[in-house]
């Protein structure tokens, strides 16, 4: 995919997706500089301030314990879509590798590693993540850890099916004739073009993840409190639902958000530049 073809893609965008990418602007903003948009800290309590509604003052209201809500599902934006990026970063990394060398080794190497795979493809992956979680306990760097290993099978199967048809074409074939290597063939010639479907699956797997973060966060397994992060925010909401809704509103529409914009994006780049 170069800058080129993305551009060209984009004058033939319509309306819904170039709104995906304005949307993935701004959140892109809020994650790299979220006390640039709210200074205001997210952790600050003040029992006076408790379950106020949006105002000028506070534009997200309050919660129970008066701390500024705009603030927290603005910090929360970074951890939230952070903690869901560097799982399926550590998943692609990890499963796409062990999927590329089962597809280009083939034979029963192959045929092991993808029975084991639809094996764990049997489990949904929000039943697994709870599994995990729980097993593991709360916090960052388990949520991270149950996620990818949730999501490798689906890179695992991505990658090793674009392997399995690199490895019968025929510059595969004039490779190995010239006597490289199968490491030299798979990472300097196969990889390259196993990457785009590796990178696109990515893509479309990034809203699906996003959720399961989001209902790991809400179930409590998800990061520590007082830590702000979406799914978090929206459990301790649903206690105050009927008094103070907006508690819920905020991270739930940015939860919407955040989920349409990757999605709507990742189908349009699937359309429009394929695997390629």
């Amino acid at each position: 995919m170069t800058a080129r073809a993305l551009r060209e893609a984009l004058s033939q965008a319509n309306g819904m997706q170039r709104l995906s990418l304005i949307l993935m602007v701004v959140f892109a903003v809020l994650i790299v500089a979220p006390d640039l948009v709210a200074p205001q800290s997210p952790l600050t309590v003040d029992p006076s301030r408790a379950l106020r509604p949006p105002s000028a003052v506070h534009w997200f209201g309050t919660d129970d314990v008066g701390r500024d809500l705009f603030a927290r599902v603005v910090h929360a934006t970074r951890i939230t879509l952070g903690l869901v990026a560097g799982a399926l970063l550590l998943s692609a990394l990890v499963g796409g590798t062990l999927g590329l060398v089962a597809g280009f080794l083939g034979g029963a190497v192959d045929l092991a590693a993808a029975r084991a795979v639809d094996v764990v493809l049997t489990f949904p992956p929000i039943i697994a993540g709870v599994v995990i979680t729980g097993i593991l306990g709360p916090g960052a760097g388990n949520l991270v850890l149950a996620l990818a290993i949730v999501y490798m099978p689906m890179f695992f199967r991505i990658a090793r099916s674009g392997a399995l048809a690199e490895s019968k074409r025929t510059y595969v074939e004039a490779a190995r004739a010239l006597g490289f290597g199968g490491a030299s063939i798979l990472f300097r010639q196969v990889l390259p073009n196993v990457l785009p479907l590796v990178l696109l699956q990515y893509v479309i797997l990034f809203p699906l993840a996003l959720q399961i973060e989001a209902a790991l966060g809400f179930l409590g397994l998800g990061v520590a409190p007082p830590t702000p992060d979406w799914g978090a925010i929206l459990e301790q909401g649903k206690n105050f639902i009927l008094v103070a809704w907006w508690i819920s509103l905020w991270p739930g529409l940015f939860l919407l958000a955040s989920a349409f914009a990757v999605m709507v994006f990742g189908r349009f780049l699937q359309a429009r530049l394929g695997a390629g």
